[in-house]
């Protein structure tokens, strides 16, 4: 499977994630969104950019319940909540913002 991007094709697996995660650009965010029919905004763009922060300090995909507890140590205690973090990224916070955030499937995520 692949995705568009740019004008260039970024290869994902069989769950679209990308394969070679050094190649994430933010426009696959964008078209992977698109795909989602959602449309990504500053707070989407605070949770993905959080998820590759704390991708390259601990090398792993947080899990949600993880993600939630270091969203709201990180961005306050509003943002860190499975209701705003679900409202944002409905087919689970976990999973589709990784996704949009070119990394791997969370670990626990089934």
């Amino acid at each position: 499977m692949s995705i568009e991007a740019d004008g260039k094709t970024f290869e994902t697996d069989e769950e679209g994630y990308l394969v070679n995660l050094s190649e994430w650009i933010p426009t696959i965010a964008d078209v992977m969104a698109k795909e989602d029919d959602l449309e990504l905004t500053d707070e989407h763009w605070d949770i993905i950019t959080f998820l590759r922060e704390y991708y390259e300090e601990y090398q792993i995909a947080p899990a949600v319940r993880v993600l939630t507890k270091a969203v709201g140590k990180k961005l306050g205690k509003e943002k860190g909540n499975s209701k705003y973090l679900y409202a944002l990224f409905p087919y689970g916070p976990g999973k589709q913002a990784c996704r949009f955030a070119g990394l791997p499937k969370p670990t626990g995520c089934i």
